[in-house]
């Protein structure tokens, strides 16, 4: 029941048909007798940074979600970002803190990498390949160098989003091999797609399946559909696959954290949600 009282965290990007987030908060929020309530905000790029310091200025919102397109620009027009954000060059996640300077952190990657790892995946020393580097690519990439990854291969349709990355990758990793500008996942651990390839019917696939082993674990960050043509075709070829609602599941305990609600499991959000596709 919405009241006078409900606070409110609002759930910004453009389109909004694939969200899935409001039909995981909302039953938890629900269950657990938690007076807040999720709300899908459709903004395109030009009215977003306007919007998001005027939705602030409300004394019942508790924070937003961010998604794409815009992580990355929300990372400058906050007035602090964690360690996490700044390496992404990103931010999925604000709140007001209690002096009223907007605070930025990421989840994506933790909750990625929270992901795969449950399901057996050790990173250390291991090889990865991030196809796109926006705002849930870049933040995948820094938590796969933080968990220990050997070799990191990126690429992206604009070249300066990679090197802008992979810069702020080696300044704190230095120890880490990056391979810029290559698609191939041959010899690679694990490769992800976080491009919005997927999104809609007909879309290309992100690399070459036939390059790409029966042992090699495969991730997808579109939400849209739980099993999208690269799972699939990855599937067949025998590789184990992380789809891309995982990431969200894992990475909301983190985020109920950082909006100061009580947290809870992966699991028991799952027993409460009502995804549809």
């Amino acid at each position: 029941m919405i009241n006078g009282e409900t606070q409110i965290i609002a759930h910004i990007g453009y389109p909004t048909h694939s969200f899935k987030a409001p039909m995981i908060y909302n039953p938890y929020f629900e269950a657990s007798g938690i007076n807040t309530i999720v709300v899908p905000m459709s903004c395109k790029t030009a009215p977003y940074p306007g919007l998001l310091h005027s939705l602030f200025s409300l004394d019942n919102l508790r924070g937003a979600l961010i998604t794409m397109p815009h992580k990355m620009v929300t990372a400058g027009l906050v007035d602090e970002i964690s360690p996490t954000a700044r390496v992404a060059g990103a931010c999925n996640a604000v709140r007001r803190a209690a002096d009223g300077r907007l605070v930025g952190d990421h989840f994506d990657g933790e909750g990625f990498v929270r992901g795969i790892k449950r399901k057996g995946l050790s990173l250390k020393g291991a090889s990865a390949l991030v196809v796109g580097c926006g705002g849930v690519g870049s933040a995948i990439a820094a938590s796969l160098a933080a968990a220990g990854v050997h070799k990191l291969t990126l690429d992206d349709v604009q070249p300066s989003v990679v090197e802008a990355l992979a810069g702020r990758i080696k300044t704190q990793h230095p120890s880490i091999s990056l391979v810029l500008h290559s698609r191939d996942p041959q010899g690679c651990d694990l490769v992800v797609n976080a491009t919005p390839l997927g999104m809609n019917e007909g879309d290309p696939l992100p690399i070459d399946m036939n390059r790409l082993s029966p042992q090699t674990f495969v991730g997808e960050v579109v939400m849209r559909r739980e099993m999208t043509a690269f799972l699939i075709a990855a599937q067949a070829r025998g590789c184990p696959i992380q789809v891309g609602v995982d990431m969200l599941f894992e990475q909301i305990p983190a985020y109920l954290e950082f909006f100061e609600y009580p947290s809870t499991t992966a699991e028991h959000l799952r027993s409460l949600a009502r995804l549809s596709y």
